[in-house]
C-alpha cells in the first residue's frame, strides 16, 4: 500500500458556497461517517486536518493575496492521507467523499 494525499477543496468565497448551519451539521456527520468507514477498512493513514478557509497565497513577484484560493475560487479546506494500492484505488476511495455534495473537489497526490 502507498500513501496518497487527498486535498479537499470547496468554494468559500461566494454566498452560494456558504452552507446553512443545518446543512453544515448534516455535512459534518457525513464526513465523520466517511472517515470512520475508511478507518474501519484500515485505509486512513492520517486523520483529516481541517484548515482555516482564510489564508494567504504567495506568488513570486506578486504581493500576498488574501484568501487561500486558486483561480476557481476554491479553497483547500482540509486534507488527509489514505492508503491505497495505486491511483485507481485512491480515486475509488475519493469518489465517496462528502465534499462532492457541496460542489467541492478532491485533489489526489501519491506520496514518495
Amino acid at each position: 500500500m502507498t500513501d496518497f494525499l487527498l486535498l479537499f477543496r470547496s468554494d468559500y468565497k461566494t454566498k452560494d458556497g456558504q452552507p446553512s448551519p443545518e446543512v453544515t451539521q448534516v455535512y459534518m456527520n457525513q464526513w465523520q461517517e466517511w472517515f470512520n468507514n475508511l478507518a474501519g477498512q484500515d485505509l486512513l493513514a492520517w486523520p483529516v486536518q481541517w484548515l482555516d478557509p482564510q489564508g494567504k497565497v504567495i506568488r513570486q513577484g506578486n504581493a500576498d493575496v488574501d484568501g487561500a484560493y486558486d483561480e476557481l475560487n476554491e479553497s483547500i479546506v482540509g486534507l488527509t492521507i489514505i492508503k491505497a494500492s495505486d491511483y485507481e484505488a485512491a480515486i475509488h476511495v475519493a469518489r465517496n467523499c462528502p465534499i462532492f455534495d457541496i460542489g467541492g473537489t478532491v485533489e489526489i497526490r501519491q506520496g514518495n
